[in-house]
C-alpha cells in the first residue's frame, strides 16, 4: 500500500519533465505555489499530470496540465467527500470491476509525482511491544521522481457546502465548484530476487506497493481512452518491479508516524530500531 509519501518538487521541475501545462490553481506556474511536502498523508492536496481531449472533430487535440487534486479519490456518486479519505489507494487487479474506480481508470488515469514513499516494517518475533521501523523508499538518485500510477475524478460540490482546499476548482460557465480527487494504483510486492536485493526488501517489507510507471509508459498511461485500459494496466503492473529495481530503503525516524511533522529531517537515514 502507499498511505505516506514525500512529494518536494517544484512547478518548473514536474512540467519540464512532463511538458504539462499548470493549471490556474497552481499560479500558472509560479514556484512557491507547490510546497513541499514531506509527509503527504491522505486528504492532502497534491500534484498531479493528466491529459484531457479539447475540441470536436478535425479540431479534435489533447491537452497534458498539472493540477492539484485531493488524494483519496471521490467517485462522482457520492454523497459526501469523506468517502475520499479511505480510497487512496486503488488495488489494480480489481480496479477495472470496482464501483469506485471501474470509470476512472478506463477514463480519467494519471500520474503523480513523487520523491519517494514511507513504509512501516513491524519488528521480528514476540515481546517487541508492537514496534515498526519506518523506511523511506525512493530513487538511488535523489534527482529521479517517481511517478506513481494514478486515476483522478471530478466530483460536484453541492452549493454552500465547500471544503477548504486547493483541488477545488470552477465548473464551466462558472456555475459551481468541483472536487478534483486521485488515488494511486497498487500492486502485489516483487518476488525476492538475487540479482536486484531491493525487490527482496520489498517483498520482506510489505506485501503491497505503489505502481510506478516506466518513463517509456507514461504518455501511454495518460492518453485518454477506455478501450486501452485493461492493456495498459497490465502493462504498469508487469512493470512495476523493474522500475522498483532502481529504489532504495533507507530506516528513518518514527516521527514520521505522526503526520504532524513535516520537514527534510524525515528522510534522513538513521539507525534501525531492531
Amino acid at each position: 500500500m502507499c498511505g505516506r509519501y514525500v512529494i518536494a518538487r517544484a512547478v518548473g521541475d514536474l512540467v519540464a519533465a512532463t511538458g504539462a501545462v499548470p493549471d490556474e490553481s497552481l499560479g500558472g506556474g509560479d514556484e512557491t505555489a507547490l510546497r513541499a511536502n514531506w509527509n503527504t498523508a491522505p486528504t492532502t492536496d497534491v500534484p498531479i499530470v493528466l491529459e484531457r481531449l479539447t475540441g470536436e472533430g478535425d479540431d479534435a487535440g489533447r491537452v497534458r496540465e498539472l493540477h492539484v487534486a485531493r488524494w483519496g479519490l471521490v467517485p462522482g456518486w457520492a454523497k459526501d467527500p469523506a468517502v475520499g479519505a479511505k480510497m487512496f489507494n486503488a488495488r489494480s487487479e480489481t480496479v477495472l470491476e470496482k464501483p469506485s474506480f471501474r470509470k476512472a481508470v478506463r477514463a480519467r488515469r494519471c500520474a503523480v509525482p513523487a520523491n519517494g514513499y514511507y513504509e512501516w516494517k513491524k519488528a521480528p518475533g514476540p515481546g517487541r511491544g508492537g514496534r515498526k521501523q519506518p523506511y523511506y523508499v525512493h530513487p538511488a538518485d535523489p534527482e529521479e521522481t517517481i511517478w506513481f500510477a494514478g486515476i483522478y475524478e471530478w466530483w460536484r460540490v453541492p452549493e454552500g457546502a465547500e471544503p477548504d482546499s486547493g483541488a477545488l476548482q470552477p465548473g464551466r460557465g462558472g456555475t459551481g465548484s468541483w472536487l478534483l480527487s486521485c488515488s494511486v494504483l497498487t500492486t502485489d510486492a516483487p518476488e525476492p530476487s538475487a540479482e536486484h536485493p531491493v525487490l527482496t526488501q520489498l517483498h520482506e517489507l510489505h506485501d503491497r506497493m505503489p505502481i510506478p510507471l516506466a518513463p517509456e509508459h507514461l504518455d501511454d498511461w495518460l492518453r485518454p481512452g477506455e478501450e486501452e485500459a485493461p492493456q495498459l494496466v497490465d502493462l504498469v503492473r508487469a512493470e512495476a518491479s523493474r522500475v522498483a529495481a532502481r529504489w532504495v530503503l533507507d530506516p528513518v525516524d518514527p516521527a514520521v508516524g505522526n503526520v504532524r511533522n513535516n520537514s527534510p529531517e524525515l528522510v534522513v537515514p538513521q539507525q534501525e530500531l531492531f
